[in-house]
């Protein structure tokens, strides 16, 4: 059956009476490239207006996971069910399910020969075919929202890396997505312009925005997200609240990475 016209207005329901509903739910996704086994059955749930920050190791996984999530890998085994639908399964709509999440890449894939306007403006046109005056005027207040609103007639190589991220990110929020995918925003970024594309996922996050985040940013994790998981070697090694994640882990696994994180400076 295929997803066209599905707009996956509703959750699923949780079990117990009055759970939030779920958005996504990987269950038991494997994925290889090669003989190299990257993801080795994870299982995830993340509920609407939940923030969950990926962690761990270059090469634990989570790049992959979110691109098995976009559609972006196919997996090897398991499921992706997205607001109720498998979108795993063959016969479905890539396309239409990527409308319905926003995906921002650690290098910020802007297209150089547009303006930013038009940067933001072209998939909401083209995709949803949004008529372009009502397209420009949503664009300009999304730029307004986030302190670019003078940056939309430029070039993206007249920004700087943090403002190019932003308006990365906005482009995604024009789309009106369901979730939003992060893989390590800030990873390409010099340490002084890492903080403007933070604090905007901070307000995200505080507006109710469903996210998905891959992240080295733990003091970032630690005071936005709803949920932290730690994967390490292609598993889900803990998947708590941050506090009891970073003060009391359980799992001998976690506390070797936090203690080499803190070594590092980066807590």
């Amino acid at each position: 059956m295929s997803l066209a016209g599905a707009r996956f207005d509703g959750a699923e329901r949780g079990t117990a009476g009055g759970a939030a509903g779920t958005a996504l739910r990987i269950e038991g996704v494997h994925k290889a490239f090669g003989a190299n086994e990257v993801l080795k059955g994870i299982d995830l749930a993340v509920d609407t207006h939940q923030v969950i920050c990926l962690i761990g190791a270059s090469g634990s996984g989570k790049s992959t996971l979110l691109r098995c999530v976009d559609l972006l890998e196919t997996v090897d085994a398991g499921r992706i069910v997205f607001f109720g639908h498998d979108v795993t399964r063959q016969e479905i709509d890539e396309v239409l399910v990527r409308r319905q999440m926003g995906m921002v890449f650690q290098s910020y894939n802007l297209f150089p020969h547009l303006r930013v306007l038009r940067n933001v403006t072209l998939a909401p046109v083209k995709a949803l075919g949004t008529a372009p005056a009502d397209a420009e005027e949503e664009a300009m207040a999304l730029l307004a929202r986030f302190g670019l609103a003078d940056k939309a007639h430029d070039y993206p190589d007249r920004l700087s890396g943090g403002q190019q991220q932003r308006v990365a990110i906005i482009r995604a929020l024009a789309m009106h997505p369901k979730l939003v995918l992060l893989d390590e925003v800030t990873s390409a970024l010099d340490p002084e312009l890492v903080g403007e594309v933070l604090d905007v996922i901070r307000e995200l996050a505080s507006g109710g925005m469903t996210m998905l985040i891959a992240t080295h940013e733990m003091g970032f994790a630690r005071e936005t997200a709803t949920r932290i998981v730690f994967l390490e070697d292609g598993v889900i090694v803990e998947d708590g609240p941050p506090r009891q994640v970073f003060d009391a882990p359980q799992d001998e696994r976690t506390k070797r990475f936090l203690a080499r994180v803190l070594e590092a400076g980066r807590m």
